[in-house]
């Protein structure tokens, strides 16, 4: 993330946060930045007609869920442990997870194999 960026999310949550106080709601503490004045998070379907349009007015074909399945993809190419990537996502299962994304990235199987073969050959060697 840019520092730019961090700036304007950090000045947003504050704007926000000073919004709850204003409207006598606490404060909640669950790093959200995105989320209604009682620090529930925001219900996509109250963010879908109005993304859709500014991607519509910079030329973007992107449906807000995308950006869900970007986030999820770029985590496991990053090699962020499935596991976490689930329980981001809200997953019942990491084998949910794994079934829905193990396209995204390619080579796990290679990568797999690979490990396994170092594995055996430190333990003949040791």
């Amino acid at each position: 993330m840019t520092p730019s960026l961090a700036l304007q999310l950090k000045d947003y949550q504050t704007a926000q946060s000073t919004l709850r106080l204003l409207a006598d709601n606490p404060v909640k503490q669950d790093g959200l930045i995105f989320s209604d004045l009682d620090g529930h998070p925001l219900n996509p379907d109250t963010i879908t007609p109005g993304f859709a349009k500014i991607a519509k007015r910079v030329g973007l074909k992107l449906r807000f869920h995308d950006l869900r399945h970007t986030h999820a993809t770029l985590m496991l190419k990053a090699g962020v442990h499935p596991k976490i990537v689930s329980e981001r996502l809200g997953h019942a299962s990491v084998a949910f997870t794994l079934d829905t994304y193990t396209h995204a990235v390619p080579g796990l199987q290679e990568a797999a194999a690979k490990t396994f073969d170092q594995a055996v050959f430190k333990s003949l060697i040791i």
